[in-house]
């Protein structure tokens, strides 16, 4: 009697913050989902829906301050970003069901995308630390970067049709016109000058998808792989991908991975960049550093 009763008043306050356009699929239903199979004798369960670019940031600062010990970003790799920044930002727990397109970062803690084995996880309730970067001073916690990848994202931001299928398309269109540029990097104080396709900052190793740009990428070595796609002619585009799906960047000689902690890019010009997987707008100098093991995320 007196156990259960203990139990009752340390009930984890929860909050489920669901992106209802992530992966291209409504998400109305979800809470009915969840409440089915979270475990009520452990949580506490709210829901809130984003509406809008930066909601999910300004719910997770809400609950934050009102006592929630748990925030659980339902999305993909953007909506993760807000809801961590501001979990980060308070010490509190995140935790993470796989709904975008990518979900890198869920893929790598090993988040079942099957959402069902993803609450499971959530009521296992095992609790681990994981590194998180800043870019420019804004956070992230998978892969940001600037190049390619980065005036993709910008492009896909402005079409209208989400998910993977669209991402590839877009991809294809835009590659044949895209132009290599110039960098100059700083990595622990050691410079290097490179001109790339793209130049991605990785802290787990993979874009989503299972498309690996960093293999050996870890979220638990307090590193961040700064990874250079070199320029390449465009036969070589499906030699590419085949790296790339195939998890053998590391030994290409179309990609260099150079590690370090504290790295400074300057580029040509001021320009399109992304961080976990949304675009925005920075100038020609970028400073990029690790924060280790900051971050209490809900894993397997």
């Amino acid at each position: 009697m007196y156990a259960h009763s203990y139990t009752l008043h340390t009930k984890n306050n929860i909050l489920f913050i669901i992106n209802p356009i992530s992966g291209g699929k409504g998400k109305l239903r979800i809470p009915d989902f969840i409440d089915k199979y979270l475990d009520k004798e452990k949580f506490n369960a709210n829901f809130v829906f984003t509406e809008y670019v930066g909601h999910a940031a300004e719910l997770a600062d809400e609950a934050a301050s009102k006592n929630f010990d748990v925030i659980v970003a339902a999305g993909g790799d953007g909506t993760i970003n807000e809801v961590a920044t501001k979990v980060l930002k308070h010490n509190i727990t995140l935790g993470v069901l796989p709904l975008g397109s990518g979900n890198g970062l869920a893929r790598f803690l090993n988040i079942p995308k099957n959402l069902r084995h993803a609450i499971m996880a959530i009521n296992a309730f095992k609790v681990d630390k994981i590194d998180t970067a800043e870019f420019n001073n804004k956070c992230f916690f998978n892969l940001a970067g600037m190049g390619f990848d980065a005036h993709l994202s910008s492009a896909f931001s402005r079409d209208k049709k989400r998910g993977l299928a669209g991402y590839v398309k877009l991809g294809f269109q835009e590659v044949f016109n895209y132009k290599p540029e110039q960098y100059l990097i700083d990595i622990d104080g050691k410079k290097y000058s490179r001109k790339a396709f793209a130049v991605s900052i990785a802290n787990s190793s993979q874009y989503g998808n299972d498309v690996y740009i960093s293999p050996n990428a870890s979220v638990k070595d307090g590193l961040l792989d700064v990874c250079i796609i070199k320029p390449f002619s465009i036969l070589k585009l499906p030699m590419l991908s085949y790296i790339m799906l195939k998890g053998t960047a590391e030994t290409s000689d179309m990609i260099e991975i150079i590690r370090g902690k504290n790295i400074k890019i300057t580029r040509e010009h001021a320009g399109p960049v992304h961080v976990d997987g949304e675009p925005l707008q920075m100038n020609a100098d970028i400073e990029v550093s690790i924060n280790p093991l900051s971050l209490k995320v809900i894993v397997p």
